[in-house]
């Protein structure tokens, strides 16, 4: 699969971009952007990624390589 599964994660923790987004302290749109496979600094993917609950080391299964 390319590409990374935010959405798929997301919507599995029964999410929704908004609460996303607000866990995470960035905007919907960011959120929205990175569904679509959009670019991010790495600092956004880690705000992500704890919001998630993920460990720092579990990037790659939601953001891909």
């Amino acid at each position: 699969m390319s590409g990374n599964s935010l959405k798929k994660i997301r919507e599995s923790l029964m999410m929704s971009k908004s609460e996303l987004a607000r866990e995470a302290k960035v905007s919907p749109i960011t959120i929205a952007r990175i569904e679509k496979n959009m670019p991010c600094r790495m600092e956004t993917k880690r705000k992500i990624l704890l919001a998630l609950g993920f460990k720092l080391s579990d990037k790659n299964k939601i953001f891909g390589k």
